[in-house]
Formats: structure tokens, sequence, C-alpha cells
């Protein structure tokens, strides 16, 4: 058995001085400059029937720098902003592949505020990380150690809402070994009462993290709702403690679904899911606050990319196989299966619960589309109709 050569990011926390804050908010100001400025130059395009490439607008950039208006381009690294071009290029490839919308321009107070450096960008050696037009290296605090010999590939450094500044390092990491292979399998239905519920009768609670801060995000986002509207500093700080909410609540959920997932993917070996459109539950006014504090969609990606690391299957049933309303015993379909239904028993005298018959009937399922090796979909990033079947399964690479 042998290492997977996988990119893997390491994310870190860096303190930089005022003089290397300054440099990064210029270089964040003209990203997002240069961004809009090649996305406008694109929809003209459009709009004549022409077709601008990712050389054009780098064409462009050499073009801009050199105006009155636009030389203050030259002040910054010109690496971020090729990167940010060919952001762009990547963009509209995926327009007009039809798995995104037409891209956005960027706003400077809701666009993330990020640059991504490439090799000639930076210089990394003996654990000090410095970028271009800088001469002191990034205080970074190292929570977690580099692989061995990592060399990084990309440096993205970003600021968040909260005024923290991050900087990911994009490296290889040949210490992720695909685990002993096990013939466990497990069916897992996420719902809100509790968050995971598997076949094996296990249930693990919702630990509902907003729900626990949402009397401290209420108070203080009707202490910046009385600011006055502007860029005052009264509202900044306002606006920068709703976010420091916002993010302790974000931190909290994400370090708990790493550790599920985690333990999801070393336990099993095959994982059934349920195909769930979250972007459509949360249209429902009642529910879509804890469905977003849940955070299904980012279980799911977790748990694929895990998986696809550590040598295990996912396989996602369609979201319109009647998991409920099946009995798990003996098969029978029931005609309706009410929401406030949580107990009920099937005529051949079995008694259930909703969310344990759920997964058991999502792990049958998913184990038919394995054995048959039939009736699967593409994954749902692949453009395209539905089939007739209705499984999908995502499974490891030979």
């Amino acid at each position: 058995m042998t290492g997977t050569c996988v990119k893997r990011a390491f994310k870190y926390r860096f303190y930089p001085t005022d003089a290397q804050a300054a440099e990064l908010s210029r270089t964040f100001g003209c990203v997002r400059k240069v961004y809009n400025l090649a996305l406008a130059a694109r929809t003209q395009a459009w709009a004549r029937q022409e077709r601008v490439t990712y050389n054009a607008t780098s064409a462009m950039l050499t073009a801009w720098k050199k105006t009155e208006e636009l030389a203050f381009l030259n002040d910054v690294s010109s690496v971020p902003l090729q990167q940010c071009l060919r952001h762009l290029q990547t963009a509209f490839t995926h327009f007009f592949g039809k798995r995104a919308k037409y891209p956005r321009f960027k706003s400077r107070k809701k666009a993330r505020r990020s640059a991504e450096y490439t090799t000639s960008g930076f210089r990394f050696r003996d654990g000090k990380l410095i970028l271009a037009k800088m001469t002191q290296p990034l205080d970074i605090v190292w929570s977690r150690p580099l692989p061995q010999g990592a060399k990084p590939s990309t440096v993205t450094v970003s600021q968040d809402a909260a005024g923290r500044w991050f900087v990911s390092m994009l490296c290889d990491d040949p210490g992720i070994w695909p685990l002993v292979p096990t013939h466990a399998a497990v069916g897992v239905d996420v719902g809100l009462d509790h968050l995971l519920t598997l076949s094996s009768g296990e249930k693990i609670a919702n630990p509902r993290h907003e729900r626990k801060d949402r009397s401290r995000l209420a108070l203080a986002q009707r202490r910046l709702a009385r600011k006055a509207r502007g860029d005052g500093a009264n509202r900044r700080k306002a606006r920068r403690k709703v976010a420091r909410i916002h993010a302790r609540i974000a931190d909290r959920r994400r370090d708990h679904l790493h550790k599920l997932t985690t333990r999801l993917v070393r336990e099993n070996q095959t994982l059934v899911i349920e195909d769930l459109t979250v972007r459509n539950m949360v249209k429902n006014r009642s529910l879509a606050r804890a469905i977003s504090d849940a955070a299904w969609s980012d279980f799911r990606s977790m748990l694929e990319y895990k998986a696809h690391w550590y040598g295990r299957d996912v396989v996602a049933v369609d979201r319109f196989f009647p998991s409920s309303k099946l009995c798990s015993a003996c098969g029978t379909l029931q005609e309706k299966m009410p929401l406030h239904v949580r107990t009920w028993t099937c005529d051949c005298g079995t008694t259930h619960d909703r969310d344990v018959n759920a997964a058991r009937n999502l792990l049958a399922a998913g184990l038919a589309v394995t054995v048959c090796g039939a009736g699967v979909r593409p994954q749902r990033s692949t453009p395209g109709g539905r089939s007739a079947t209705k499984q999908k399964t995502s499974q490891r690479e030979p």
C-alpha cells in the first residue's frame, strides 16, 4: 500500500506588522480593481460577440499599468494580479460549462479580501515566509507542522470580516495513506433534532452552535443598526463585533464537522448519504435558520474529500428515494409520513424510529448500487440530465 500524492492546503493565522498590513491591503484593493476591470472588458466584448481570453486580459493589464490613472497597480506585486485574471478565466469556464452563474463584480465591502501568490511571488525557507514587496517574514502561528520537506506551490493570504489574517499554503502531502479496507458500511440520515442518525441506531446530537450565541449576536446586530450609516469608526467597530461572533460560530461548527467526518471515514468503508438540495430547502422560512446552522452541505463535502483521501466510498442516494416511508423490515411503503411522526408501526408489526429506519433504508439502497455496479448517475457538478435511475455513487479512483 502506497501513499497518495494529495494537494492539501495548510491554513495558519498570522499577525502582520503595520507595514505588511498596509501592503496587503493595497494588494487586496488592486486585485479587486483588476478583476472588475477585466470582467467589465469581457462583458463588453460579450455584448459585441467577441471572445476575450486570459492572454488578452493579461495584455490589457500591461496596458493599464502604463496609464496615469492606474499607475498605482505597479506598487504591488504583479503575481496576485495575474492570478486574479486566471481566477476570472476559471469563472468563465464554469459559466460556459453551465456549472455556475455569470461572474459578478467584487464589492469593496462584501468581497473576500485575498491575494494568491505563486512560487515567483514568495520565498519559503527554514520555516519563514517572505512575500514579494516585503522585507520581513510573516509572523505565522504554526499551529501544526507542514509535511516533512514540503514546498508550497501557492500561498494565499486573506483577511476575514472579523479582522483576522490567515495564510494558506498548498503543498503535496505524502503522509495521506489509504486506510486498511474494511467491510463496515453505514447509512447516514441528516436531521435537525439530531444532526446525524446512523443505521447502527446511534444518534449524534445537533450542537446548534448559532442558537448558543443567538442572544449575543442579536445584541451586537441591534447596536450595529443604531450606528450612523457610512464609513464611520463607530460603525466599523460595531460591524467588526458582529463579524467576530459569526466567526466564533463558524469555527465551532467547522471543528465539530471535521471531527465527525474523520471518525465516520476511519470506521467505515462505505458511507451512504442522501442527495439533498440544501439550496432549495433553505427557502423554507421556518427551517432556513436551523438548516443553515446544521451545515449539511459542508458535512457532505468534507465526507467526500476525506473518503477520496483515505480510499473509502461515498454513495449518494437520490433525494426522491422514500427512505422515511419505507419499512426497513418488510419493504412496505406507507402512503403518508408527516414530519411530526417520529415513531411508527408497520403492518408487519415492526415499530420504527423514523430517523433510524431512514438510515437503514439508505444503507440498503446504497449497498445495492455498489454491488450491482449499475444505475449510477453523474455527480451533481457534472452538467447534463437525469438518468432513469435514482441513485449515484462517488467511488475512489483505482
